[in-house]
């Protein structure tokens, strides 16, 4: 009995259960383990593998002019929204942007479809490092002097397809179908890892990263000193950072290569930044806590690039115009070249693979967590253990055919159109759906509808038919067009709009049409910002900045446009002979149509939303009234022990700009709005 009593008390260290919040909700352990468990989802095998590979193709200081503006203009204002409106809200993707707007259930139900859908194959790349690994053991290192042949033959041991010119179906033809033994069962050990990190919760979870992001940045350290001490790594490090090739600026690709890789590493669209702010302390600094997300994101991984700057100097590998490597050349060939050239070769192979399992583990089980929060929020009575389970089986069985002798083409199909097609989208509806259609009654109202409508006009059909023309025509006429249809219905929406009977905010108040134009224009993400800074921006919290809205639904969203606009070309010349890739771009769209039938049909997402919750996104008609749950001075009582739901009622706080007060939304009527508007 004492042994089981030890047993169970160190079990109980080990996973412990997580704290609760007023609310009854799990919360981290500390703010630590949120921030680690974030960036452990931003930092995988694409900081380490992609970054490169996307640096070495794109060579010299002008990379980092698009690098740095997807950052600044994307990634974070992004990731600002993804996690305050998980942490204001108080749950995963679906009932925060629900929160936002029913009508927008489809758009986070999208984000953690494409989670759930890279998982599968995203394990199955950790299958093939642990091949990898297993091999670092053998002395001497057998992918020597034959790095795509050991690629090729013992690890992904994919026949060569048939190409379409070559085929009697005029498509390309995979002639394996069999299953891999050891990539299989690397597949299903990985699995059991990331469920029996996820099983318990966020107190597990909380310390789990500390080892998934505390031990590979040690380790990666540990690489870039063993690269930069070879011979001529110094030219390596060179050719990237003391080199440029401004006439690179004036081609798309290194825009649209730069924006991908933004995506891809920050984890912006995946849904789990929502799911993981949600179980945050709700006044925690949402702002701070996404700038410090992607600047230790950008910071890891133009860091850690310095280990294959160094390899490249010393293998003299210099990139070539014209020739491309990918993620996976740098990762599985050109990396464990270099380690062979090295004294104690089997140690740095084995130090390289165990870093790049254990990076690419913290970014798994992010993906399967964001689903499992889906799940648990939706009020279903199943324990979390029985449901990560019956998930983690079942994201096995998806695996299962890129463990097969055409799963490396198959993964190459489906990786290609989800992040080109779906994420693109997905994080573009992101930004026009949550700056449009948030509180859209209070435009309507104050406007008119057909004036409400025809800016819609303006906004969405500037954004279609510019870039549907800079395609089928050119970069200037779609750009011409774009604004053209802008600029023409925006001035008639303005003249078909109703004076407002609710002032517009300073400059904008001045006369009637600068009135009408803020309203349609900015008023929703406008009063985002403010309902959101009642909960993420109380205390000394940064606020999200008046900048933000026009940033994310001007700037962000039509950059997307541009880049989304460029898969059906892409498709069109390299995809429509393959079966695989017409696969994958017909599994990407299905996010398209999550989205549509959200917004068209919302009762159908109502069993991933608890009854008491699935009118959060239904607001009273209330221009400029700013919302307010719960003020932080009653949160901070009540999570204290102290104080009751009746003393935080309604907020009388001192305000951090000028917005009007708040007010709870059970008050909110048309025959108070009078009394509540400054």
């Amino acid at each position: 009995m004492r042994a089981l009593a030890v047993l169970k008390k160190v079990g109980g260290w080990l996973a412990p259960p997580p704290a609760k919040a007023a609310d009854g909700r799990d919360l981290w352990p500390s703010r630590a383990a949120f921030l680690l468990a974030s960036m452990g989802g931003c930092a995988g095998m694409g900081n380490l593998l992609r970054y490169p590979s996307q640096v070495y193709n794109n060579y010299g200081l002008q990379w980092f002019i698009p690098y740095l503006m997807a950052v600044f203009l994307i990634a974070i204002p992004v990731l600002v929204l993804e996690i305050a409106i998980g942490q204001a809200h108080r749950g995963g993707t679906v009932i925060a942007f629900n929160s936002i707007n029913r009508r927008l259930r489809g758009t986070g139900m999208s984000l953690l479809f494409i989670g759930f859908v890279v998982g599968p194959y995203f394990t199955v790349n950790l299958a093939w490092i642990m091949t990898y690994f297993r091999y670092s053991f053998h002395s001497p290192l057998p992918w020597a002097g034959r790095g795509q042949e050991f690629f090729d033959d013992r690890v992904i041991m994919n026949p060569v397809p048939i190409e379409a010119n070559a085929s009697a179906s005029g498509y390309r033809e995979y002639p394996g179908i069999a299953m891999l033994g050891e990539t299989t069962g690397w597949m299903v050990f990985t699995w059991f890892l990331i469920w029996l990190c996820i099983f318990r919760g966020v107190g597990l979870t909380g310390r789990v990263v500390y080892f998934t992001m505390g031990l590979p940045i040690i380790m990666t350290v540990v690489l870039i000193g063993r690269s930069l001490s070879l011979e001529n790594a110094g030219e390596g490090v060179k050719l990237f950072w003391a080199t440029w090739r401004g006439s690179l600026l004036g081609r798309g690709e290194i825009w649209q290569t730069a924006c991908g890789q933004v995506f891809f590493s920050t984890g912006v669209g995946f849904g789990y930044f929502t799911s993981y702010a949600s179980y945050n302390r709700k006044h925690s600094n949402a702002v701070v806590d996404a700038i410090a997300i992607v600047s230790s994101n950008v910071a890891f991984e133009n860091i850690a690039a310095f280990a294959v700057y160094g390899v490249v100097g010393f293998t003299r590998m210099w990139p070539q115009e014209g020739v491309r490597i990918g993620g996976f050349t740098i990762g599985f060939q050109t990396l464990p070249l270099a380690m062979v050239e090295m004294p104690g070769a089997n140690f740095w192979a084995i130090v390289l693979f165990f870093t790049l399992m254990t990076l690419g583990f913290s970014s798994a089980f992010a993906m399967l967590d964001a689903v499992v929060t889906m799940v648990m929020d939706s009020g279903i009575k199943t324990p979390r253990p029985v449901v990560v389970t019956a998930l983690t089986v079942l994201s096995l069985m998806l695996s299962l055919p890129y463990c097969t002798e055409f799963g490396y083409w198959l993964l190459t199909g489906v990786d290609r159109w989800v992040n080109d097609v779906a994420l693109v989208f997905v994080v573009w509806s992101e930004c026009v759906t949550s700056t449009t259609v948030y509180r859209w009654k209070d435009v309507a109202g104050q406007v008119g509808k057909p004036a409400f409508w025809t800016y819609q006009f303006a906004f969405f059909g500037g954004q279609i038919f510019g870039v549907i023309v800079a395609q089928a025509v050119a970069a200037e006429v779609g750009a011409g067009v774009g604004f053209g249809i802008y600029i023409i219905a925006a001035v008639a929406a303005v003249f078909l709009a109703k004076t407002p009977d609710v002032p517009a905010p300073s400059f904008w108040g001045r006369n009637a049409f600068l009135a009408r134009f803020w309203y349609m224009a900015f008023y929703s993400a406008e009063q985002l910002r403010r309902d959101l800074n009642v909960i993420v921006g109380s205390g000394k919290n940064w606020d999200i900045p008046v900048f933000w809205g026009p940033l994310v639904k001007y700037i962000a969203a039509p950059i997307l446009a541009i880049v989304y606009s460029f898969s059906y070309p892409a498709f069109y010349a390299e995809g429509r002979r393959d079966p695989l890739h017409i696969l994958g771009f017909g599994i990407a769209h299905i996010a398209l149509i999550m989205i549509v039938l959200g917004f068209i049909l919302p009762r159908w997402f109502d069993v991933f939303i608890p009854p008491q919750r699935r009118n959060e996104g239904r607001t009273d008609y209330a221009p400029r009234v700013t919302l307010g749950i719960l003020d932080a001075e009653m949160t901070d009582r009540l999570e204290s022990g102290s104080g009751s739901q009746d003393d935080a009622a309604v907020d009388g706080r001192e305000k951090k700009d000028d917005s009007p007060p708040v007010a709870s939304a059970d008050e909110l009527s048309e025959e108070k709005v009078s009394a509540t508007i400054t």
